[in-house]
């Protein structure tokens, strides 16, 4: 009589240490109901019936004499199948597999449209080395999903609440430096403009609005485009029609916050007697407008770079953003004020 695991299927056990970290290689279980293409569907119901009593089954595995998986059976198949009937002309072929070593990323973008209970995983000759149930994977990516947020600012997915005073510190201090460093580069910007901010200190009052402004316009964009490239929806050659929507968007949004905050600016400045309360409005309404579209363009550009230069799309771009919407509505007010108000 066919046995029901062939010699090959002892591959299937004990394989997921070789596999680096959030790879499938290291979520997989081993696979349960293996058989032969020339096992009779009976034969499959009786070698199930001591199998199911330990592992919970889903499918069947049929795999050749070399452990390649030749094709699928469902519970149901085997349950209305003729019991003389062989599995090789009831399975399923061209079945959908994963390999070991692919990301979970990667595997979550295969599967989105496919929400399996399980799916085989293969070699690259084709050989079955094990299973992954779609819940799992689903958690792992949630898990990743969820540590994005943190990594944005700094705080390593591999934290936790109950992580040591010293590696909490050792995870967090090095991205409080980079925010440092970034930091200063704001300041220089207003050092540059040191003459106009004395001469008109009425602007120090739009300064920080115009920054938390162009800081959620690109905060916005990065939370869209990081979730575009967790799920997959950004595809090869996208990119730059993605960037260019941010900033009309960005330009938008700043539109109608700018002519808002320019009549604010107006007012202020004429209740103080300003000669200048036109050109200030203007050159405010301007600076929004302007510091929007950069913070889209910037929300969208950083995680598709870090993720082509081969990094964590998440990791220390809120830090990256904020500095370039700091030293762009800065220096856009300041420059405008400049030119504008002489």
């Amino acid at each position: 009589m066919p046995h029901a695991a062939p010699p090959p299927a002892a591959e299937t056990r004990d394989t997921t240490s070789p596999y680096g970290e959030g790879t499938i290689g290291r979520l997989m279980e081993p696979a349960h109901g293996i058989f032969d293409p020339g096992m009779t569907v009976g034969e499959a119901i009786e070698s199930l019936r001591g199998v199911v009593r330990t592992a919970f089954v889903t499918y069947g595995y049929v795999l050749d004499g070399e452990g390649r998986l030749a094709g699928l059976v469902t519970m149901r198949d085997l349950l209305f199948s003729d019991k003389a009937e062989r599995l090789e002309s009831v399975m399923l072929r061209d079945v959908f597999t994963l390999r070991p070593g692919m990301a979970v990323s990667d595997a979550m973008r295969l599967t989105l449209n496919r929400h399996y209970p399980v799916y085989p995983v293969c070699d690259e000759g084709g050989r079955l080395v094990g299973l992954l149930r779609g819940a799992t994977l689903f958690e792992a990516e949630a898990f990743e999903i969820t540590a994005q947020p943190g990594a944005m600012v700094g705080v390593e997915k591999e934290e936790r609440v109950s992580t040591t005073l010293r590696r909490a510190f050792l995870f967090r201090h090095p991205w409080l430096q980079l925010n440092l460093l970034t930091a200063f580069a704001a300041g220089g910007v207003v050092a540059m403009f040191q003459g106009t901010v004395d001469r008109l200190v009425i602007l120090a009052t739009f300064l920080p609005v115009l920054a938390g402004q162009s800081g959620n316009t690109g905060c916005q964009a990065l939370a869209v485009t990081v979730r575009g490239i967790t799920l997959g929806d950004i595809k090869p050659g996208t990119g730059k029609a993605l960037v260019a929507k941010e900033a009309l968007l960005g330009l938008a949004n700043g539109a109608v916050t700018g002519v808002l905050c320019g009549i604010a600016m107006f007012l202020l400045a004429n209740m103080q007697g300003s000669a200048h309360a036109l050109w200030l409005g203007i050159a405010v309404c301007l600076a929004m407008m302007g510091s929007c579209a950069v913070s889209g363009v910037s929300g969208a550009m950083v995680p598709l770079a870090l993720k082509r230069l081969g990094a964590d799309p998440a990791t220390a771009s809120s830090i990256i953003v904020t500095t370039a919407t700091d030293v762009a509505s800065m220096g856009l007010l300041l420059g405008l004020a400049t030119l504008l108000v002489r």
